[in-house]
């Protein structure tokens, strides 16, 4: 095979299927080429080289051929495994999150570095960050990548009127991709009441450095309140549901029902 038709990419291995009796197909993000499809062949052999390099997940440097159909992973090796994330049920399960996001904002062959270096930086606080650092930069990065994929919410001015907001109550109405006053606000339909503190939090996470933004301390109400309004505004830009809030749904109530 001529040297013009390899390639060496380092990527985040996002999502991965079975295929045929040994082989597999990656959907990978990559720092210069985008999103990319790739198959291991004989990933799924027990003397495979490769397979421990191409877990969910990891940040890997590959070799790939150019193919007919995808690309060919025809070698790999590890950059940074994330292995804490793979080995907790809790950091698992918002690694899908993250993974099934960069898969629905990103387009194939559309490289992003940023989105490569947000996801990568991201995993890695997952991957070591107490439970309080997980949900930050869980929020952190929905933030950042809404604004590095075009629908950054507008936080400080009515979208109605035009005027900054005030230091109260105001509203948040997805549709309009932000937030209203009180007097644009009320009467809207599907606008939903932003508390002042919730506000704030939201504008912190959006415009300072992680490293201010890790030092936050939130109540359980105002999690839940942030969370379900980035969650509710996602949702309406992609037009579908997440699979992987489900199953975070379902592990959360898990956790309450164990813990009553």
């Amino acid at each position: 095979m001529s040297k013009s038709r390899l390639f060496n990419v380092d990527a985040i291995i996002l999502r991965r299927t079975g295929y045929g009796e040994a082989d597999r197909l990656l959907t990978v993000f990559t720092a210069d080429r985008g999103k990319l499809r790739l198959i291991a062949k004989g990933i799924r052999k027990t003397k495979s080289r490769k397979s421990g390099h191409l877990e969910l997940f990891m940040h890997s440097n590959m070799q790939i051929a150019e193919g007919r159909n995808w690309g060919i992973i025809t070698q790999a090796d590890t950059v940074e495994a994330f292995r804490p994330l793979r080995e907790d049920l809790d950091r698992i399960s918002q690694g899908y999150y993250l993974a099934e996001l960069v898969d629905q904002f990103t387009e194939d062959n559309d490289p992003s570095y940023p989105i490569f270096e947000l996801l990568a930086l991201t995993l890695a606080r997952l991957s070591d960050g107490s439970p309080g650092e997980q949900f930050l930069a869980v929020r952190y990065f929905e933030l950042h990548l809404l604004r590095l994929a075009g629908y950054q919410p507008q936080l400080h001015f009515c979208l109605a009127c035009n005027k900054p907001l005030q230091a109260e109550e105001n509203y948040f109405h997805a549709a309009d991709g932000g937030t209203l006053c009180p007097d644009c606000g009320e009467p809207r339909a599907q606008a939903r009441r932003l508390p002042l503190g919730t506000l704030k939090v939201l504008r912190f996470l959006q415009t300072r450095p992680w490293s201010e933004a890790a030092k936050l301390q939130l109540t359980a109400k105002t999690q839940t309140g942030i969370e379900q309004l980035l969650l509710d505004y996602i949702t309406h830009i992609l037009e579908r549901k997440l699979k992987s809030v489900d199953f975070l749904k379902k592990l959360q109530k898990q956790r309450l029902i164990n813990n009553s």
